[in-house]
């Protein structure tokens, strides 16, 4: 058994949508941000960053592990899927992991704050990260354009980006400029584990696709 402590965010998701594709079995705990929960000293204890999403792996002797993507790594290691095994294509599949943490994420979140959460905070800051969310947004779908996925196949690399990707409403971001993404992204959609996960922990939020007008369900 897995505890997921975690809340319906892009980062937190990428887990909740990993267990449900590994069917391995988790128990949600809750974390909510907004609360913040995620200051808690038991939480910290296992999350020393105050970050979500965190596990404890109880079939490991309690293993703790934060940081989304050494959890996927972690999860894809442990059960053998969701990472390519030719040395190529596994270390294409990291490759493009680092890319969305070192990368997507973060600018996104931080184009996501000036553009929705505080557009009147800083002309110069909303159109940096404007600039720089279209910049990743071209660099998405070029590499979409030449591979069916990141790694080739479908892969934690996969799963890391797109939870950010289904933001794109609140980025201002239109997918009809950028086809090979939404090709990918509706692919995704799609699948039923990324539906389950995309619920976890429980929340009414449907998933964001092009022209069905929900943009006020992202969070």
């Amino acid at each position: 058994m897995i505890d997921l402590y975690s809340w319906h965010t892009g980062n937190g998701r990428k887990v909740s949508i990993a267990l449900e594709e590994l069917e391995l079995p988790y128990r949600v705990h809750a974390i909510d941000i907004g609360q913040g929960e995620q200051k808690a000293p038991e939480f910290l204890a296992i999350s020393p960053n105050g970050k979500i999403p965190a596990i404890v792996d109880r079939s490991a002797g309690g293993l703790t592990l934060m940081e989304s993507g050494a959890i996927l790594l972690y999860l894809a290691e442990k059960t053998g899927r969701l990472l390519p095994v030719a040395e190529g294509r596994r270390w294409k599949a990291i490759e493009w992991l680092m890319w969305q943490m070192g990368g997507l994420g973060p600018m996104l979140g931080q184009h996501l704050h000036f553009t929705h959460y505080n557009p009147e905070a800083s002309d110069y800051a909303r159109n940096r990260y404007a600039t720089e969310a279209r910049r990743l947004y071209d660099v998405l779908d070029r590499r979409l354009g030449e591979h069916e996925y990141l790694a080739d196949e479908y892969s934690v690399a996969d799963i890391a980006a797109w939870p950010w990707v289904a933001r794109y409403p609140w980025q201002q971001i239109d997918l009809v400029r950028y086809p090979h993404v939404r090709r990918w992204y509706e692919a995704i959609a799609a699948r039923p584990a990324v539906q389950r996960g995309w619920r976890v922990p429980e929340n009414d939020q449907p998933i964001p696709m092009p022209g069905d007008h929900s943009e006020g369900a992202i969070r």
